[in-house]
């Protein structure tokens, strides 16, 4: 009995290749998604694979530490690691469908029997032990179990992707701020010296006024935007503090904790080189939300498969040994001793409208997935494309502004010049220091800008996460 039992079971357990619902097969994306960039054309970027590392390309080893650290500390990153931790869980209940389900059980009780249920010489009330060991196997005829680990394996590779993308814009969100605080310091910087130039213009035209050359309307002119000038300094000095404490925070620490090195950063790291983009194929492949959205339509493919072996027979083998013995006798014995073995078949038949209902909704899963799948692609070479073009436009327009800086404090020289020798009045040369002061401003500004399209360019290349899954 116990080897045709094996049997059975070996012969049932080479059926299950067989399994209900589609097979699953990669989505398409469009062929001119492979294609290089758009905005690759621009001198600006280069055709080479993009980096994963790519904070790297600044050269600055505070930087490097920080996205560390972020890596390392970041409480995003931890939830999405902890997700991970439960998919992987998941996938693990669902492989072990595979197995037989074993249960041991044993109890001891005191029971009295009624007079009608009891035998003749027979005591009406005694302890009554039990012990048993069960063993049940679903044999896998429809691919209902191979399906549900399909599904888990395809969600647990989807939480890995989010994670990435957890990565990619917590990577990116430190290099912005501490960017960010960089940039400010140097608007600071700007904004200070402009302060310092009127300060200087206040005392000449003090002197002037003093000694008659000058009118009283003229010191009241250039002090007013002195003071319009200094007034842009504690906003500027919030935004600083506002970055710091956000890079604090994706660093894992209060802002107490945030290191002295990164308060006293003042220098906006600069990029040397072109920044490498590739193309469509390699940011497809590249991009975890991508990653993600293929995987999770693998597991709602999956899912209708799971749904669909419910329509047919679920078959489990099953055996059971157990013993049974009253008052203190020989539990272990030959007497006591009872099993079971034989197949259990349960179907839901013929009513199977609920089952067909979750079919449905399985699919609707899948084509819902399928849609997210090919939104993500176009949204992925969207922001590239974008990104590219914000870029190239960011430089140019610093460009623009640094040679109208420079005009502007050219001119500054030269009526400051003129006026000592009386060639103009004052008016001409308070715009003069207007027009410089505001073109300093807007370069700094436009070269903050310049900054983050940089750090929007790489995020949507999405690298960043390459190391920490390694």
């Amino acid at each position: 009995m116990t080897k045709n039992f094996i049997a059975l079971l070996l012969g049932a357990s080479a059926l299950t290749a067989c399994a209900a619902g589609p097979d699953y097969r990669a989505p398409a994306t469009p062929a001119t998604a492979a294609a290089p960039f758009i905005g690759a054309a621009s001198a600006t970027v280069s055709a080479a694979a993009a980096q994963d590392q790519w904070w790297t390309l600044y050269g600055d080893p505070l930087l490097d530490t920080l996205v560390h650290d972020a890596l390392a500390a970041n409480t995003d990153i931890r939830v999405a690691v902890a997700r991970i931790e439960r998919a992987r869980s998941s996938l693990r209940g669902a492989k072990s469908d595979r197995l037989p389900q074993t249960g041991l059980g044993a109890s001891e009780t005191y029971n009295r029997t009624s007079a009608v249920q009891s035998f003749p010489g027979i005591d009406r009330e005694n302890w009554v032990f039990d012990s048993g060991l069960d063993i049940s196997y679903e044999v896998d005829l429809f691919g209902r179990v191979k399906r549900g680990v399909e599904a888990a394996r395809g969600d647990y590779a989807a939480a890995q992707a989010d994670a990435d993308g957890v990565r990619v814009a917590v990577v990116a969100d430190t290099v912005r701020a501490y960017l960010d605080v960089t940039a400010t310091s140097e608007r600071l910087a700007v904004a200070q010296r402009t302060v310092g130039l009127l300060d200087q213009s206040i005392r000449i035209t003090g002197a002037r006024f003093e000694a008659g050359r000058s009118d009283r309307l003229d010191v009241i002119r250039v002090t007013t935007l002195r003071d319009q000038q200094k007034a842009t300094i504690p906003a500027l000095a919030a935004d600083r503090d506002a970055a710091l404490f956000r890079l604090a925070t994706l660093t894992g620490r209060t802002p107490q904790q945030l290191p002295d090195t990164v308060r006293a950063a003042t220098r906006t790291p600069q990029l040397s080189q072109p920044i490498p983009v590739g193309d469509g194929q390699a940011l497809l492949a590249r991009r975890p939300d991508v990653r993600a959205a293929e995987r999770r339509l693998a597991a709602d493919t999956a899912r209708i498969g799971v749904a669909t072996a419910d329509l047919y027979p679920r078959i489990s083998l099953g055996a059971s040994v157990g013993s049974t013995a009253l008052g203190g006798g020989n539990l272990f014995g030959g007497g006591p001793l009872n099993w079971v073995l034989g197949p259990l078949i349960s179907w839901a038949f013929p009513n199977q409208e609920a089952i067909r209902a979750r079919i449905g909704g399985a699919k609707a899963d899948s084509a819902a997935s399928l849609a997210t799948f090919d939104g993500t692609v176009l949204q992925a070479l969207e922001e590239t494309e974008r990104a590219l073009s914000a870029y190239a436009h960011a430089i140019e327009r610093v460009q623009t502004l640094s040679a109208a800086r420079d005009e502007a404090a050219r001119a500054a020289r030269i009526s400051l010049a003129r006026q000592r020798e009386g060639q103009i009045d004052f008016l001409t040369v308070l715009d003069a220091q207007r027009t410089l002061a505001s073109a300093e401003a807007d370069l700094a500004t436009a070269t903050r800008a310049l900054s983050f399209a940089q750090v929007d360019l790489f995020r949507a290349l999405g690298g960043g996460w390459g190391q920490a899954t390694a």
